[in-house]
């Protein structure tokens, strides 16, 4: 199963390890740290030109979003529902 995450990137469901609102980057000092150093690793990708709704992490890179983490949560439940 594949996940839609905006624009034209997909993700295999496999691939998937958290899907965050964006917010937690600006209310957590771990969560800073690790957008930092995923950026210092050049494993951070920008989806698009909209604004980034949501944070997502895969087994080798994390997403900025701009679908918002309910949205993305919803997709991946009703892969679930119906595995």
């Amino acid at each position: 199963m594949y996940i839609h995450l905006g624009g034209e990137r997909i993700i295999r469901s496999s691939e998937l390890i958290a899907i965050f609102d964006i917010s937690i980057e600006k209310s957590s000092k771990i969560s800073k740290q690790f957008v930092n150093h995923v950026k210092e690793e050049k494993t951070l990708v920008s989806i698009g030109e909209e604004e980034a709704k949501s944070i997502v992490v895969t087994k080798d890179t994390v997403f900025y979003s701009p679908i918002s983490s309910s949205t993305l949560k919803k997709r991946v439940n009703v892969f679930y529902a119906n595995a």
